[in-house]
């Protein structure tokens, strides 16, 4: 099912602009953002396609069918409940019945924990995004030679190195894992004899071993850091997954600033943890921002990123003391938001089959 499929069939029940515009916190460059609710037709609900989410290619366009979207409520997730706490001239289309839902009657205090993972999960990614920029993996794979290691006098230096000062091609060599060593190998050397080198290519994830005849003198003890190989590969692929999708404009706006780290994702930081002291102390949902000068300038690199960390602290510290002291239940009333679905789903079926009627009498 497609975003067109819930359109053209009048499937939609709920649809507005969600972030940035919603918030009021969006500037000329903005995407616009639409969620939503749907539900399905009855056949489809009670038979085997229930399909609990509808988006579009980009994920900028989100539709929830009803039982997720209030499922998702019952969870206290906080996009759920900016969804249900849209600003007015935010409201696309909604249905009526929408009414009952009322975030009073959902709201807990379990959004000091979803709203609080929710900020630092965005710190965990501003992190992860500083981390890349200061660090950066070159384009240029290194191969398992470069995490290979022989003793050389009294220490150890790089196989690279010592083949160099012994004018060895690393096809030559060959390699026996010695006991009771964790990758640990002799090393021995043979212009003649065909060893299989100690990697058959400039791809391969191992060494490779090789039949060393009786008598050859061993030259060395070769160490690979497979650990290391293996942390590398990891980083060297998570980078440059990341280069291919990241968001070029945020990531121009985030050097632009100098401040190496994804400014926005600080920005929603301080956006949910205040939304959270207000639900906390006012037992209600504030989507749009009060405080638009000072998001924003979190998100043009205004503060260092180390000054941002301490007001944060600050900030969690001061919604976890308005959990402490709120009215709010511990947990949202379960029993109340699966009789309110039913109720909900059940009215928008009847009135479906009424309206099925009146086509078919006229």
């Amino acid at each position: 099912m497609t975003i067109d499929d819930l359109r053209n069939r009048g499937l939609i029940i709920f649809e507005c602009i969600s972030g940035s515009k919603a918030y009021g916190l969006d500037t000329p460059t903005s995407d616009t953002d639409i969620k939503g609710v749907f539900i399905l037709p009855k056949e489809d609900y009670y038979g085997l396609n229930y399909i609990p989410q509808v988006s579009n290619d980009s994920n900028d366009i989100v539709f929830y069918e009803l039982g997720r979207f209030m499922e998702l409520l019952s969870l206290n997730n906080p996009n759920i409940l900016e969804l249900l706490n849209t600003p007015d001239n935010s409201i696309i289309y909604k249905h009526p019945y929408l009414s009952e839902i009322k975030s009073e009657l959902i709201l807990s205090k379990l959004c000091s924990n979803t709203f609080g993972k929710f900020a630092l999960s965005q710190i965990k990614k501003a992190k992860g995004l500083k981390k890349k920029i200061v660090n950066p993996v070159a384009k240029e794979r290194k191969s398992v030679l470069s995490f290979c290691f022989v003793n050389y006098e009294q220490g150890a230096i790089p196989l690279e190195k010592y083949l160099q000062i012994n004018g060895w091609n690393q096809g030559n060599c060959g390699l026996v894992k010695i006991p009771y060593m964790k990758d640990v190998y002799g090393l021995y050397y043979s212009e003649g004899f065909g060893f299989s080198g100690i990697i058959k290519g400039k791809d391969s994830n191992d060494v490779c071993l090789s039949s060393i005849p009786k008598g050859t003198k061993q030259e060395s003890l070769l160490y690979f850091n497979r650990d290391g190989y293996s942390t590398y590969c990891k980083e060297y692929r998570e980078y440059w997954d990341w280069v291919d999708k990241r968001n070029v404009e945020r990531y121009e706006n985030t050097k632009s600033h100098g401040k190496n780290y994804d400014a926005k994702n600080m920005m929603h930081v301080f956006r949910l943890l205040d939304m959270a002291i207000e639900i906390g102390k006012e037992k209600k949902v504030n989507v749009k921002r009060p405080n638009r000068d000072f998001l924003l300038e979190i998100k043009s690199g205004k503060f260092d990123y180390e000054e941002l960390l301490k007001m944060a602290d600050l900030k969690q510290e001061e919604m976890e003391l308005a959990f402490e002291n709120s009215e709010l239940p511990n947990e949202p009333d379960l029993a109340m938001i699966n009789d309110l679905t039913f109720r909900l789903r059940d009215k928008f079926y009847k009135d479906k089959e009424q309206t099925t009627k009146c086509h078919l009498m006229a």
